[in-house]
């Protein structure tokens, strides 16, 4: 199948999953961290378990690309700094980084041991 069919229709349903999380856990930040999170988890899990160009336009780059959303992670953070919150935006660019470069790694381990 083409692969711009398939990345669109893997963000079609990542974007549809985004929404639901919002909706699923209104309030400040913490959709924001838990799609981040889950979506490097499974980036990771899999480019590490997944050699089918197709599954990975479709999920890796389609799904997880509009799943996770590190744009409003960023837009976020700024907003924070901006309002003085200084330690709090360290902390909230830390949290997010750390959590997806471990979920990343942890999704891959996970995979490699399948």
């Amino acid at each position: 199948m083409n692969p711009v069919l398939l990345v669109g229709a893997g963000g079609t349903l990542g974007a549809l999953a985004r929404h639901l999380v919002s909706v699923a856990f209104p309030g400040d930040r913490g959709d924001t961290l838990a799609v981040n999170v889950a979506g490097s988890f499974a980036l990771g899990a899999l480019t590490v378990g997944v050699a089918d160009p197709g599954v990975l336009a479709l999920f890796g780059t389609g799904f997880c690309g509009a799943f996770t959303t590190f744009s409003s992670f960023t837009f976020e953070t700024v907003r924070l700094y901006e309002r003085g919150d200084r330690r709090e935006a360290a902390g909230n660019a830390t949290v997010h980084l750390v959590g997806a470069l471990v979920a990343v790694a942890v999704g891959g381990a996970v995979a490699a041991a399948i």
